[in-house]
């Protein structure tokens, strides 16, 4: 009885301080009016970041779940690593970097994929949690990688190399219906549930489960310019907007995996 009790009493530790993380003063206003789509506190939960933990950010961005990571990760002395192509894909971290030392400043930036042995990498085996919001499918598409035409296994093997046997990869992305044609993964921006767990199982990882936290129904993905006809990028611009916004973002997996001990 009392471990559980200990359990439970962390377990509350850790819920009062995600609330706080996402209900920081530091995020912008921007960024948390997405939350009704993004749901980060529950998505985050899913995913069992604890504030003690290492944790592996791949391909931030702009820094949306980082605005949450930082402070999430600080308030418990984990650790935080953001992992993206050096020469292009930190931009948004050092933007953070730069406005608030104290806080993103111990962000520690690794290129991934590493493609080059000299590369700056996360330690082999070093971390808690691996974390990728709506990416999968760039690997698939092979994004920004000249000759590079599908990278996503590559990918998965190096996040498998950063995490701690009993690690997690959380993965959040945007999911094309199974009976949809596969040759739209390459494309629209959408990728299927089976072959993101194909990719995961292939690297040495185990299903551990799914949630529809970040479900849209009315996403039909079937979009003239694919995912990015949705908010948040209206690539229509003013055509069909209405329309576009109460659909609102779109359709995502919320997949979690486990390294085997």
């Amino acid at each position: 009885m009392p471990a559980a009790s200990a359990e439970n009493s962390g377990s509350s530790q850790h819920n009062a301080a995600l609330t706080a993380a996402v209900a920081a003063s530091t995020r912008t206003d921007t960024n948390r009016a997405r939350d009704k789509y993004r749901h980060p506190q529950d998505t985050l939960a899913f995913f069992g970041v604890k504030p003690s933990d290492t944790v592996v950010e791949i391909w931030p961005g702009g820094g949306w779940y980082t605005e949450i990571l930082a402070p999430y990760l600080k308030s418990g002395g984990g650790k935080l690593y953001a992992a993206a192509p050096l020469d292009w894909g930190i931009e948004g971290i050092a933007k953070l970097k730069g406005a608030d030392p104290a806080l993103y400043g111990p962000i520690q930036t690794v290129d991934f994929p590493a493609f080059d042995a000299t590369a700056t990498r996360v330690p082999d085996g070093s971390a808690d949690v691996v974390l990728t919001f709506r990416n999968v499918h760039n690997w698939r598409m092979g994004y920004r990688r000249e000759g590079k035409a599908d990278y996503s296994a590559e990918a998965f093997k190096q996040m498998y190399a950063m995490l701690k046997p009993g690690g997690v990869l959380g993965i959040e992305d945007h999911r094309l219906p199974e009976n949809a044609d596969a040759e739209r993964e390459r494309s629209s921006g959408y990728i299927k549930v089976s072959t993101v767990r194909r990719l995961a199982e292939a690297a040495g990882f185990r299903f551990a489960g799914a949630s529809e936290i970040n479900a849209n129904p009315k996403d039909s993905a079937d979009w003239p310019n694919g995912v990015w006809t949705l908010p948040p990028t209206l690539t229509l611009k003013e055509q069909d907007k209405d329309k576009y916004l109460s659909i609102g973002e779109s359709d995502r997996m919320t997949l979690k995996f486990v390294k085997p001990r």
